[in-house]
């Protein structure tokens, strides 16, 4: 028996927007922990250890320095968004790892809001740079990738492995075509291109940020990483609280935006309740 859509959500319940800390939230809660296979691919591949020195790129709230450093890893995480920025210091604080006699209770990576902060950092200079917020789904996504890489790579020591992500070909993700709701409502609404207007995956946008900063490919991967969650509810939630959706809200409004993402995801709906969505992300390994 099909199960029924759920049509109405916690979010729609309300006209008053989302504050910031709920969405952080939910990006932490929901969304972050769908790219773990991506992050834990990563790591053992290249053998992340006691060796590592780590600079996160856009870190979000904190789950990838969590992973590396149960590895041993030494890691700074940097992110402009201050709220999830929070949620990453309450996350290491609270997981501050095996006893290291002084460092005792201490926060297991620095947490800073530019690369420029990062350079104060006692793990500089850094051998792995990581940019795991993937590019390749919005016009422009990889806009302020470059120009963070070429800030953050005169840090690492010379040879240092710097790692991309992004998504997979449009047919080997599930979620594309509920990526794509947000393009037609920006453009139904006759709203100028924004740069989170959906566009599909192309098979060299990691390439070409690379060539834009200036390193050197040294190989790649692909990453299953499915999206699933508990029921529709959650998968609101969780897809909006990644900012793909943003440029949609703003040329209609939120509620519509959940009710058109919620019909989006019925093909993917279980009969439990459950939403599964198999997706492939890629990596990319460089080195400086």
């Amino acid at each position: 028996m099909t199960p029924t859509l759920v049509r109405h959500h916690r979010y729609a319940d309300s006209s008053a927007p989302v504050d910031a800390g709920t969405r952080a939230r939910d990006w932490a809660e929901i969304q972050e922990r769908m790219l773990a296979p991506l992050y834990e691919a990563v790591y053992t591949r290249l053998e992340v250890g006691s060796g590592t020195r780590m600079l996160s790129l856009g870190c979000g709230s904190g789950l990838s320095l969590l992973i590396a450093a149960s590895r041993g890893a030494r890691v700074t995480g940097v992110d402009g968004d201050r709220e999830r920025l929070a949620l990453a210091r309450e996350r290491l604080v609270a997981d501050p790892g095996p006893d290291t006699g002084p460092g005792r209770g201490a926060p297991r990576a620095g947490l800073v809001d530019s690369v420029a902060t990062a350079a104060a950092g006692l793990d500089a200079p850094y051998n792995l740079l990581t940019a795991f917020q993937p590019i390749g789904c919005t016009a422009g996504d990889s806009e302020w990738l470059a120009p963070a890489l070429a800030s953050a790579v005169p840090l690492a020591v010379r040879g240092a492995t710097v790692v991309l992500a992004g998504w997979g070909p449009p047919e080997r993700c599930a979620t594309a075509p509920v990526l794509r709701v947000a393009a037609r409502l920006t453009e139904s609404a006759r709203a100028p291109r924004s740069v989170a207007d959906w566009r599909p995956a192309l098979r060299d946008d990691l390439e070409d940020v690379a060539a834009r900063a200036g390193l050197k490919p040294d190989g790649s991967g692909r990453v299953s990483c499915p999206f699933g969650y508990a029921d529709v509810d959650s998968a609101v939630r969780g897809l909006l609280s990644t900012g793909l959706f943003d440029a949609a809200v703003r040329a209609t409004d939120r509620s519509q935006v959940e009710k058109e993402v919620a019909e989006a995801l019925h093909p993917h709906l279980r009969p439990d309740g459950t939403v599964w969505m198999p997706n492939v992300f890629r990596y990319l390994v460089c080195v400086t």
